[in-house]
């Protein structure tokens, strides 16, 4: 077996945070115990790009026990957690191509790891898997007949490809999943945002000025939080309704440009490039701290920052503090990579288990569906509302059914006053 992992003597450990991971996932664990029985994905070879965490190793045990040989490589260099890789090396018997802090060249050799064994199915979290596949001849992945993504940022990426009429393969999107942005982008990123930045810089949030650039289902979450620990949270944007919005959730919304005099701290969580400038930081306060909840580190420009700053070190943990003229310092959190990866742990196994419940049942559907054509799709509704019930199941929640009676009356138009 193959791997590139940065110590196997890290297995145990990792199996540990595994079990804990595992203990917290009851959807994904229901969906294992059926794949079990069914076998669905028997003899499928499936190239997995995401972050190699103790929840996404619980899908990769979700994979094997329906047949399938998964490969996985990391897709952001500082996600991985080494004792998970090594675990997953050792007792699942997973390829594992990911080492936490690799360096760009190696990280894309990781994703051409995982592409070599000519794989069925492709999952991926960003769409750097996809986008490598489409810079390849065709003939070098013609084994592939579709593929998923969990990101915002990737399924933009992927709906301009579809757009331009050079998608090779029908992705689902699951991260338009009812049962994955509700709660993995709003309930995960706000909690697990607060906790990167927590971890790294001890920051009291109470009293604070906190701007959250992108008011998304992503913003939303963090925005929640941070207000929830007491600070005095700012909200930039640049869809009116969005903008809207955020003004009747209560808070306040001005542009960037202003935010930037009077923000404490900075969080971005757009999907877009550059929304943290130069101009930006020229009138920063002294001390500000800037993080980004984005998948890539586009989203604050960080080369405008380097060239502006007299110098730069790397102050406490995972903050690199930059001196400007005249003695202003700005303090950045994980390089500008994902905050709540790069400084903790990610996102709490509990929203996780719908998000990778959605990746484990949409991989099944799409061995399935053979007619799909080569486009962006969204999870089957059957396949959401089946991951929902199962989470109620799980949660000890009962609901309400609707009588003959209500379905009559929903399905009639004859009725009214």
């Amino acid at each position: 077996m193959r791997y590139h992992i940065k110590d196997i003597k890290l297995a145990e450990r990792g199996r540990r945070r595994i079990e804990w991971a595992a203990g917290e996932m009851p959807v994904l664990r229901l969906i294992k115990d059926e794949f079990k029985k069914k076998k669905p994905l028997k003899g499928l070879k499936i190239s997995a790009c995401l972050h190699v965490t103790s929840e996404t190793a619980v899908l990769m045990q979700t994979l094997k026990a329906g047949g399938a040989t998964p490969y996985l490589c990391a897709s952001n260099p500082l996600s991985t957690q080494d004792d998970v890789a090594a675990s997953l090396v050792k007792h699942d018997g997973v390829s594992v191509f990911a080492i936490c802090g690799e360096d760009n060249r190696t990280y894309y050799q990781h994703i051409r790891s995982v592409l070599n064994i000519r794989p069925r199915l492709t999952m991926d979290d960003g769409a750097d898997l996809i986008t490598t596949v489409h810079r390849s001849p065709i003939t070098d992945h013609r084994n592939i007949v579709g593929g998923t993504e969990e990101t915002t940022t990737g399924v933009i990426r992927l709906k301009s490809m579809a757009d331009r009429g050079i998608l090779r393969h029908p992705i689902i999107s699951v991260n338009d999943a009812q049962t994955k942005h509700f709660f993995d982008n709003r309930y995960g990123t706000g909690q697990s945002t607060i906790d990167g930045i927590l971890r790294a810089t001890n920051r009291l949030l109470a009293g604070s000025n906190f701007v959250v650039c992108g008011y998304g289902w992503c913003g939303r979450g963090i925005a929640m939080r941070a207000r929830g620990m007491g600070a005095r949270v700012i909200v930039t944007e640049v869809d009116p309704l969005k903008a809207l919005e955020a003004s009747m959730d209560g808070y306040q919304v001005m542009p960037l440009n202003e935010a930037a005099r009077v923000g404490d701290i900075f969080v971005t969580a757009s999907g877009d490039i550059n929304l943290i400038d130069k101009r930006h930081f020229r009138v920063m306060r002294d001390g500000a701290i800037v993080a980004n909840a984005g998948h890539f580190n586009v989203e604050i420009n960080i080369p405008a920052l380097k060239k502006m700053a007299r110098r730069k070190k790397r102050i406490r943990g995972a903050i690199d503090q930059y001196l400007l003229p005249g003695g202003k310092r700005i303090n950045l959190l994980g390089e500008g990579r994902l905050v709540n990866l790069a400084c903790a742990e990610g996102h709490p196994p509990t929203v996780m288990d719908m998000s990778f419940a959605n990746q484990a049942l949409s991989v099944e559907y799409l061995i399935k569906k053979k007619d799909l054509k080569k486009k962006v799709y969204p999870v089957p509704s059957p396949i959401d509302r089946r991951i929902a019930r199962l989470k109620l199941k799980s949660l000890g929640i009962r609901i309400d059914r609707l009588t003959k009676e209500q379905e009559k009356y929903l399905k009639s138009w004859e009725l009214g006053t």
